[in-house]
């Protein structure tokens, strides 16, 4: 299995810490099906950081209609992220800054919320020399956490940018309960502000 997109970036070589901007997509943007509050506050907090990182990864949900996950098929969500249509595609300006496109829950029986799972995240890391993470994206506690958990079990030092994250807060609380989830896990917490550097030498 190959991701979707993998654009060249000559000038960034072997990758040492890359950037996991997770389903920054219109329908979890304000507006979309499944809108996540302040869900567009994620992107330039996402830009900043970009610059403090070798690789740029994008993930986004690309489901096939009727996915197991919409209320319609008894799932717990409003249909969204459809492959191919609007509301799935990547913000624009996440778009532009991706190096590599990873889509995830393509399966029509199964629910995915993590990059990880189903897909060739781990390996293309692994590949590029990949050796630590930052996850932003949406939602907190839902693809972001399932992701950041799934990069610190695969072995990669794991930095969650909370000014890059929002939550669907089902339950009111969520969201903060997901970070601390993290931080119990040996994720680090941080903001796109206290990042240094311009990634590796």
């Amino acid at each position: 299995m190959t991701a979707d997109r993998e654009v060249p970036a000559p000038q960034r070589g072997m990758a040492a810490t890359a950037l996991l901007a997770v389903d920054v997509q219109g329908d979890f943007l304000p507006g979309g099906s499944l809108a996540v509050p302040e869900g567009d506050a994620v992107v330039a907090p996402l830009l900043a950081a970009s610059a403090a990182v070798d690789l740029v990864v994008a993930t986004r949900d690309w489901h096939p209609p009727r996915h197991s996950s919409f209320a319609e098929q008894g799932g717990p969500w409003p249909a969204h992220c459809i492959a191919g249509t609007a509301g799935a595609a990547l913000h624009p300006d996440v778009d532009r800054i991706a190096d590599v496109v990873v889509s995830k829950g393509q399966n029509v029986e199964r629910d995915v919320y993590s990059g990880f799972e189903g897909t060739p995240l781990a390996d293309l890391l692994r590949a590029r020399g990949v050796r630590s993470v930052l996850v932003g994206g949406l939602a907190t506690d839902y693809c972001v956490r399932a992701t950041a958990l799934d990069a610190v079990h695969s072995g990669f030092a794991t930095t969650v940018l909370t000014d890059a994250v929002r939550a669907v807060d089902v339950q009111p609380g969520d969201g903060a309960a997901a970070l601390e989830e993290l931080r119990a896990a040996g994720i680090t917490l941080a903001r796109s502000d206290e990042l240094g550097g311009q990634g590796s030498p």
